[in-house]
């Protein structure tokens, strides 16, 4: 385990628990498809009662991180991570969903001219003002992905001056009567080179998956481009698929 609980901190001992054993497994102590130690070696370490742990362990499996095998004992589930649904919601409001601290670490946030590409896809002309905002993404403090956004400055006056920290660029844009309403993406896996690998604190190498995403609003204008770099090992895409009416079912 990476740390004990503390019994001087607000939150319950269960849920502290719940934080420490999703943390190990988001940084690989725990990998997928390992054993947990026994409940025994679980409570010394981490100072609590087994009533305690397992009221934690039962939200990790209730998450999806973690799955019990009856007399065998605990394990990491092989679909370990965190799960994003096919609706159109931002990243503060999936971690608000799923009862988990989003944050970021800013790394480049100005404005600058719109270049061809960048204006076509963002339908301004070139040379428009395009705000870039660069940020690694955090659940619980541990690093999710690397998110690169561009949005028309136009959009939301002084967004440059915004501490996006903790700020969701989704509710600036909400605040500007800006709505976010559809987004066409495309994911593709690539491997982490050695800048990403270091901001989300994997192996260079690593299997990383990568989301390009053009948000348009309900008159289908654009309003923000993004490129995000997820760990693999932490970001599963939940969808469903429905046969065609016109499918022969012969």
């Amino acid at each position: 385990m990476t740390l004990l609980v503390r019994t001087d901190y607000p939150d319950p001992l269960w849920l502290q628990a719940v934080d420490v054993i999703r943390r190990d497994v988001a940084d690989g102590r725990l990998p997928v498809g390992s054993r947990l130690p026994p409940e025994r070696e679980l409570c010394e370490a981490l100072s609590i009662s087994r009533v305690t742990l397992r009221k934690a362990l039962a939200r990790l499996v209730d998450e999806g991180v973690l799955r019990s095998s009856h007399g065998r004992g605990w394990f990491v589930a092989s679909g370990g991570g965190t799960d994003w649904p096919n609706s159109l919601e931002s990243f503060s409001e999936t971690a608000d969903r799923m009862g988990l601290r989003a944050s970021s670490r800013i790394l480049r946030q100005e404005i600058v001219p719109a270049t061809i590409d960048e204006a076509e896809e963002l339908s301004v002309a070139p040379g428009s003002p395009l705000f870039h905002l660069e940020r690694v993404r955090l659940l619980d403090d541990v690093p999710v992905a690397m998110d690169d956004s561009r949005v028309p400055a136009a959009l939301v006056p002084g967004i440059e001056h915004i501490d996006f920290g903790l700020a969701s660029l989704y509710e600036r844009l909400a605040s500007e009567g800006v709505d976010p309403h559809r987004a066409d993406s495309t994911i593709e896996a690539r491997s982490a080179d050695d800048s990403l690998a270091t901001h989300l604190s994997v192996q260079p190498g690593t299997p990383v998956l990568v989301m390009h995403q053009l948000v348009v609003d309900s008159l289908e204008h654009p309003v923000l481009a993004s490129t995000i770099r997820y760990a693999g090992e932490r970001y599963r895409l939940r969808t469903a698929f429905a046969r065609s009416q016109k499918a022969d079912h012969r």
